[in-house]
């Protein structure tokens, strides 16, 4: 299958007419068309045009990453209790299915990018997996600054996301991983913030979720320089994107 245009918006925003091309972002995949971090989101959000989904990646008791946004079953599952404190084969015995990052990895292959929100995952498990399918060009890592700095000593040059918080933590954030992509939510999508991630050749990635997950907002989003925006309605977004 073709590979879709997320390769060159990591490298540099393009145009197509007299639009910047702005990367859209499922928020655990298609979740309202289907269960959370699920495969059937994912798979919704490729067939629907994303251009990455995001997850969140957690470590079950015995080393095995999964994906899961909490750090308890309780809420999307019929299971209960703390990933960290049960062995991969007892989650999987729970509905709906909750997959491992490499399943994930897999639908996305060739076809989509990922967005990595680190909850609890160490590094190295992060690499091998990422790097057994392939996926290393295709991916972004958004977490805490001292996730983010312990996966730079093993791979500074991958896609690290940090978020922008404020000037002092976008400051040291910059200074220390030197990231490409920056991670903006309500609260920091800012004139001063934004501008200090262009200046060192960033890209700018928004979240327009909830109250601001509608075109309106994701007309002022691109209008104040966002270069990827992570929406719960992927299939909307990008309808909206090819209106541009």
């Amino acid at each position: 299958m073709r590979r879709r245009h997320f390769l060159a918006t990591l490298a540099a925003p393009f145009v197509r007419g007299a639009s910047r091309r702005i990367s859209a972002i499922a928020h655990r995949g298609s979740h309202l068309e289907h269960p959370e971090n699920t495969l059937a989101a994912f798979q919704a959000a490729v067939d629907e045009g994303a251009d990455y989904f995001e997850l969140d990646v957690r470590t079950t008791r015995e080393g095995r990453l999964v994906i899961l946004h909490d750090s308890k079953l309780d809420r999307t599952t019929n299971g209960h209790g703390p990933v960290e404190e049960m062995d991969f084969d007892q989650i999987r015995m729970f509905e709906p299915r909750i997959p491992t990052f490499a399943d994930a990895l897999r639908v996305a292959r060739g076809k989509c990018g990922v967005y990595v929100d680190i909850k609890r995952a160490r590094p190295a498990d992060l690499v091998r997996e990422v790097e057994a399918a392939g996926m290393e060009n295709d991916c972004v890592f958004y977490g805490s600054l001292e996730d983010l700095s312990a996966l730079y000593l093993i791979r500074p040059s991958w896609r690290l996301m940090p978020e922008a918080v404020s000037v002092e933590y976008l400051e040291r954030a910059m200074e220390s991983l030197m990231p490409r992509v920056v991670a903006f939510d309500d609260r920091d999508f800012t004139p001063i913030l934004i501008a200090r991630a262009r200046r060192s050749g960033a890209l700018v990635f928004v979240d327009r979720l909830g109250e601001h997950d509608n075109p309106a907002a994701w007309q002022d989003a691109v209008r104040r320089g966002a270069d990827g925006i992570q929406t719960n309605r992927p299939a909307e977004l990008v309808r909206f994107f090819r209106q541009l």
